[in-house]
């Protein structure tokens, strides 16, 4: 059965910081690319980050550069999302998402484009 497990949501304040997980089973994730999506209340859902599982390149969506960072642990299946500096403008529920390599990662991240498993989500909570 295929499944993407997120973990590690949470209340932080701002400025604090968080750790998301992403363990994928049931497949391998050779040849796809993973990642981070977030949707924040009465907004449409928007790729945050995600890598090429095979070649390690990444996107970033430009209001997390420098305050979040994806780093995947083959051996495991999983990939990790490292926040910081958080704001309340990141309060979000995020999901990890993967699907097989269709076209670049910026591409399938920034447009939502391709991915095919999904996980539950979890939510994340920015404020004082």
């Amino acid at each position: 059965q295929v499944q993407l497990v997120e973990s590690g949501g949470g209340l932080a304040q701002p400025g604090g910081s968080l750790r998301l997980s992403c363990a994928a089973s049931g497949f391998s994730l050779d040849n796809y690319v993973i990642g981070w999506f977030r949707q924040a209340p009465g907004k449409e859902r928007e790729g945050v980050v995600c890598i090429n599982r095979d070649d390690g390149t990444t996107y970033y969506r430009d209001s997390v550069k420098a305050r979040f960072s994806i780093s995947k642990d083959n051996a495991k299946n999983t990939v990790y999302l490292q926040m910081n500096n958080l704001t309340p403008e990141d309060t979000a529920i995020y999901y990890c998402a993967a699907g097989r390599i269709r076209a670049s990662v910026h591409y399938m991240c920034h447009y939502d484009y391709g991915m095919e498993y999904w996980g539950k989500g979890t939510l994340v909570t920015v404020s004082s």
